[in-house]
């Protein structure tokens, strides 16, 4: 009877034994992981620097594609456009060839690169001469996988197109500024839906209107957004942070107005922009 006891008793021990090692490995391998991400954390709150700027001395600026759409071959029911004059009309393989032509280019020497569609729009596409691009084909081109050379450098796309069908009205402030107000025969509105973002880092996306409005553009002098977002940018363009001039470019075009017929309510629009950027981008003189 002692002797089966004390085989018990020693076989209690060992089983104890090896579970405390197991715990004591548990434990040591939890605070290894601890000290690793306590280190990397320590690391990340030295190295991250409020202030720092994308590097913007490249032997170039980048290359800029403007794809503007006055005239649409199948669209019967959108309004012929009349803004800008670079890669006018084009169709919708010639658009992708020229995107893809764009990411396969060697950015290395370039600061930036920046891409402006003048389009109506529809769900995630715009609209070419004899077709639909999808926004999301689009900036994928220019991923960190798909374009390696434009890694870390900014990637600016900007939006002229409506983003649905509804009107934005007028509401007073209590600190309300003047503002300019145009006829409704002076002011058109470019027809349908856009919305689309794409997941990537270093991107900022930029558009005329807020999602599910109606984007406005004066017949001979363009539309609201590209009117403001120029001048703000000949005005501001070398001093401003540039996410800084879009919340200002917000704010001019929010100061606008027009009155449709048959309608006395004051319709109005605010852009909008989402950032993916990873730090403070100006564009100083070179």
């Amino acid at each position: 009877m002692s002797v089966c006891y004390q085989n018990c008793n020693t076989e209690l021990k060992q089983r104890l034994q090896c579970l405390i090692i197991h715990w004591m490995l548990m434990f040591l391998s939890f605070a290894e992981n601890q000290c690793e991400i306590d280190s990397f954390n320590k690391l990340c709150i030295t190295d991250l620097n409020p202030a720092e700027e994308y590097k913007m001395n490249h032997k170039r600026r980048g290359l800029a594609l403007i794809f503007n759409h006055e005239n649409f071959y199948y669209w019967r029911n959108l309004n012929d456009r009349n803004t800008f004059r670079n890669y006018d009309n084009a169709k919708q393989t010639d658009v992708l060839d020229r995107i893809h032509e764009a990411a396969g280019e060697d950015h290395a020497d370039a600061d930036c690169f920046l891409l402006v569609f003048l389009s109506h729009g529809k769900d995630n596409c715009v609209y070419t001469h004899d077709g639909m691009v999808n926004i999301q084909e689009i900036t994928a081109a220019f991923r960190g996988d798909n374009c390696p050379s434009l890694v870390g450098k900014p990637k600016i796309f900007i939006f002229q197109a409506c983003r649905g069908e509804k009107h934005d009205t007028a509401v007073v402030a209590t600190d309300a500024v003047d503002h300019r107000e145009e006829t409704m025969e002076e002011v058109v509105v470019d027809a349908s839906a856009l919305n689309t973002l794409p997941a990537a880092a270093d991107f900022i996306m930029c558009y005329s209107v807020a999602e599910g409005f109606f984007s406005h553009r004066h017949i001979k002098e363009g539309s609201w957004y590209i009117q403001d977002l120029c001048e703000l940018l000949e005005k501001f363009g070398n001093s401003l942070e540039f996410t800084e001039l879009l919340t200002l470019v917000n704010r001019k075009v929010a100061m606008r107005g027009v009155k449709m017929l048959r309608d006395s309510d004051e319709k109005k629009q605010v852009p909008c922009f989402a950032s993916m950027l990873t730090k403070k981008l100006y564009f100083r003189k070179k």
